[in-house]
């Protein structure tokens, strides 16, 4: 049985998944194929997602291709709990997700996903892989392969491979290029940018806004934070990423002297520890400080509580903590990924992609399981591909065709000056 909130928001739920699917024309394509095909028949899939409209299209379209679906919850402020009642009681996908679940309750959610016994997991986080290799070893031998959603599982996953402790093959959806380079870098950058305004009602324009991390995430917040009008400040350990920053005409410095100068603090690095108490202590009166990166690990909240002589909740998503010398430092989301914490994620359109891109895989892995070593691998490039194809394609964009003579010349070696 399922866990929801409230079976009576189901309408409700139904109506935004409506107008998600609205932006999601890659993923309906695929559901079209799915539902006439039937690739998933007798396929059992637990997914560890973030409950939202666009996750709500993709379980549609795995049902569509005859699957049988679990979905819990990848983060317990994430939930839209409209849609989870939606799924639960009009599209038949048992749902375990309340948003605001404590710990405990998170992790029952889990596990009453496995229970399902599946033979494909889907995850955003690892966090059901985990649990699956460390408190529910015995269903192994049921897994087929699984797929990965974000960098911070992914990360998680390549440990566990490197040490010889993956059980079985996980495609990592997160590494497609019409993922990472259109929802981390376009999704994060807006949804974050959006659940900042939202929850502060702060004005960002000549602001200076400290993104610490330049990967393809940090990139896209970086970029919609400047064309708001904020002073851009980068903060990197990889020599590689903070030059591209320099290069794009960001400052960049160790995050011990942007936190002297920053107003808006965002983290998107995926590591632990990233503004710690030595940082806080230097932040000047008022400074906001939000995390971007899948797990609440990149801002040290225990020391935030251990500085602070007391805490109010100010906003609804806003924590103030004031500290002893009567300086305050407001926290977003509780530290949590704010763009889902405070905001509702990723637009569709960038969603569309990636979640094209999870069910493509899942077939993948269902027509191709018997050759694939216990290993993270990339999505094949024919699926990649496609999943572009079919945008333009809903986008009426046309592109050209090599001709017989430049395909010819791409393929030898014999033709020089």
């Amino acid at each position: 049985m399922s866990d929801i909130r409230d079976p009576a928001l189901a309408t409700v739920g139904r109506e935004r998944i409506d107008w998600a699917a609205g932006e999601m024309p890659v993923t309906r394509q695929i559901r079209e194929r799915f539902d006439k095909e039937r690739p998933l028949d007798g396929i059992r899939i637990a997914a560890c997602l973030h409950v939202t409209t666009e996750t709500a299209n993709l379980m549609e379209t795995l049902a569509a291709g005859g699957a049988e679906l679990v979905l819990a919850a990848s983060n317990p402020l994430s939930t839209q709990d409209d849609v989870a009642a939606a799924l639960t009681e009009q599209s038949g996908v048992e749902t375990f997700a309340i948003k605001g679940e404590d710990n405990d309750t998170y992790y029952k959610h889990l596990n009453a996903a496995l229970d399902l016994r599946p033979m494909i997991t889907m995850d955003d986080g690892a966090d059901l892989v985990s649990v699956l290799h460390t408190q529910r070893s015995d269903q192994l031998t049921d897994v087929m392969g699984g797929t990965e959603e974000t960098t911070t599982g992914v990360i998680r996953l390549r440990a566990m491979a490197s040490d010889g402790a993956l059980a079985y093959p996980i495609v990592s959806v997160n590494d497609a290029d019409t993922k990472h380079l259109f929802d981390n870098r376009f999704g994060t950058g807006q949804s974050t940018m959006d659940a900042v305004m939202r929850s502060t009602n702060r004005l960002i324009a000549g602001k200076t806004v400290v993104v610490a991390g330049y990967g393809m995430c940090g990139r896209g917040v970086a970029s919609r934070a400047r064309g708001l009008g904020a002073h851009v400040v980068v903060t990197e350990v990889e020599p590689t990423a903070a030059l591209e920053a320099v290069m794009e005409g960001y400052r960049v410095m160790p995050i011990r002297d942007a936190a002297r100068i920053g107003d808006l603090f965002i983290t998107v690095t995926g590591d632990t520890g990233v503004i710690r108490r030595e940082h806080v202590e230097l932040m000047k009166d008022g400074a906001i400080l939000a995390n971007s990166g899948h797990f609440d690990v990149e801002i040290d909240k225990g020391a935030l509580r251990e500085l602070a002589s007391s805490v109010r909740r100010i906003r609804e998503y806003v924590d103030e903590y004031t500290l002893a010398d009567g300086r305050r430092i407001n926290l977003l989301g509780e530290g949590r990924l704010v763009n889902l914490a405070a905001a509702e994620g990723h637009p569709a359109a960038v969603m569309d992609m990636s979640f094209a891109n999870q069910a493509l895989s899942v077939e993948w892995i269902v027509k191709h399981h018997g050759t694939l070593e216990k290993r993270v691998y990339p999505v094949p490039e024919e699926i990649d591909r496609e999943v572009a194809r079919l945008k333009l394609r809903a986008m009426n964009v046309e592109i050209d065709e090599l001709t017989p003579e430049q395909d010819e010349y791409l393929h030898s070696w014999q033709q020089g000056t």
